[in-house]
């Protein structure tokens, strides 16, 4: 397939079930890059109480891209605290352009510092690394991508080490504000349903595939987590609470608002707070936003589960179930049949972006509080251990 669509050329698959089908996994063209993003102590922002405006860093760098970008040939991860978006070459000086100002909002607005790269595939591949890709499809029209290879923590590794980032690092100094209109963050956060919110990112090692994995999971919390099934899924709209005016609205006002003036978006913000509630409240359609529809679609187009190397996992299970599943988790690590890391809050945060209402494209970033998958992560690297461990 051509190059430069590559991903939008890709067959996508709808059954999350069948992830674990490896040989479906697509290789990425040689000439694509790895736009690589982090915030650098991101734990200080999570103890001060601000991990939904790491959150929104975090996704703004993927909207700041998919705004310049074909969205339909834009692969994307979101990480909590970060991101990873590709890229074909001929795209690459726009995505970095939008990138580098991504870099000043966070530094000048939010006062967190991004560390931003643009790594090319060829050279992860060069280190022994590879990635491969399957197009999930939420609904028609939004696809999440999914990843094999461990290109993807090959390019995390090297974003973090200053030696290793130096020839690929993007400087900021200088850069224009990024449009990232579609980008918000109103909903109220979402409460534990049967317990606990548990962030997991798990591994598999030693020969162990991804579906005894997700089996070892399903058996520990009393549900599969990658059927298609309600059980697996995150959302319920009887969950879903948004408080007029919402809490968050400040930051995003401040983030979005920056590049197209905070006055003229705060009114715009404020306005569609205004339609929102009244279509939502009455059932009716206002403009293009059709609120029966809209919640429909809002439930299936999380990124509460996805595969970028590790299987991520925002998971809502009771008590007992996660007595369990860390029982299960650390009895097969301690095996050395998987590596894992997990988080738990009572409730998840959703950060929304929104390129086309009325044509139904948005998709909703999800990842448990108070730290989520960068806590998740951290508790992930205590338990490396050199040796044990295969790349699936």
């Amino acid at each position: 397939m051509p190059g430069n669509e590559f991903y939008k050329q890709l067959h996508a698959f709808s059954d999350f079930s069948d992830l674990g089908d490896l040989g479906a996994y697509t290789a990425v063209p040689d000439d694509w890059v790895v736009l690589a993003a982090d915030i650098v102590r991101s734990r200080d922002a999570i103890a001060s109480g601000r991990y939904k405006d790491v959150n929104l860093i975090g996704a703004a760098v993927i909207a700041s891209v998919l705004n310049v970008l074909d969205r339909d040939n834009v692969p994307f991860v979101f990480g909590g605290d970060g991101a990873f978006v590709l890229v074909p070459a001929s795209a690459e000086a726009d995505a970095r352009t939008a990138l580098a100002g991504v870099a000043v909002l966070a530094r000048d607005v939010a006062q967190l510092d991004l560390r931003i790269a643009a790594i090319p595939v060829a050279h992860l591949r060069g280190l022994g690394t590879d990635i491969r890709l399957r197009k999930y499809e939420l609904s028609p029209g939004n696809h999440l991508a999914m990843a094999i290879g461990d290109g993807l923590e090959c390019a995390e590794r090297i974003l973090k080490n200053p030696e290793a980032v130096r020839p690929f690092a993007i400087d900021p100094d200088g850069s224009a504000l990024p449009s990232l209109d579609g980008l918000s963050c109103r909903w109220e956060p979402i409460p534990a349903r049967r317990g606990a919110i548990v962030s997991v990112i798990v591994k598999p090692a030693g020969g162990a595939s991804l579906a005894s994995v997700a089996e070892r999971i399903a058996e520990a919390i009393g549900y599969d987590p990658l059927s298609n099934g309600p059980d697996a899924a995150l959302l319920t709209n009887d969950r879903l609470r948004f408080r007029f005016l919402p809490r968050s609205l400040g930051a995003e006002i401040g983030l979005v608002g920056a590049a197209a003036g905070r006055l003229r978006y705060a009114v715009r913000a404020m306005v569609e707070c205004v339609a929102f509630v009244w279509g939502y409240k009455s059932g009716r359609r206002v403009g293009p936003f059709e609120p029966v529809r809209y919640m429909n679609e809002l439930v299936r187009n999380t990124d509460h589960r996805k595969l970028d190397d590790s299987l991520r996992l925002v998971l809502d299970v009771s008590d007992q179930g996660l007595q369990r599943l860390t029982a299960n988790l650390d009895e097969a690590w301690q095996a050395g049949l998987l590596r894992y890391g997990l988080h738990v809050s009572d409730r998840a945060i959703m950060t929304c972006f929104v390129s086309d209402i009325g044509e139904s494209r948005h998709v909703h970033f999800i990842d448990g509080a108070d730290g989520g998958f960068a806590m998740a992560a951290l508790d992930f690297k205590k338990r490396l251990v050199d040796g044990r461990n295969s790349a699936i």
